[in-house]
């Protein structure tokens, strides 16, 4: 194969945060709600949020640095350890830091 592949990677850390609820859980909190009266409500009494029609997911997460990195087609297999290599080349591999995510292998163009 000819041409070159542009590979997307993370590194992921001990230290990182990862939380999904359902956002009809979180306006559950009486704190949360407070805030939202507060916040939106702005001099109203007796006001009360309808969470009835709420779906969806709230997803709190540690921001994280996408690094990419150019391999050739014919290393395809090799893209994660490649990923790794790049990682501890470039000093992102350290401490609590020690492993590498792909998030994404495209053509380059």
């Amino acid at each position: 194969m000819e041409g070159n592949l542009i590979i997307t990677y993370t590194v992921i850390c001990d230290g990182d945060i990862y939380v999904e609820m359902p956002l009809k859980e979180v306006l559950a909190n009486e704190k949360i709600q407070a805030a939202i009266k507060r916040e939106f409500g702005q001099g109203g009494r007796n006001l009360v949020l309808d969470d009835t029609k709420t779906s969806g997911t709230l997803i709190i997460e540690k921001e994280k640095q996408h690094y990419t990195l150019v391999i050739p087609k014919d290393d395809f297999a090799d893209a994660l350890t490649l990923a790794e290599e790049d990682a501890r080349k470039n000093k992102r591999l350290k401490g609590e830091c020690s492993m590498v995510e792909l998030l994404d292998i495209a053509n380059e163009s």
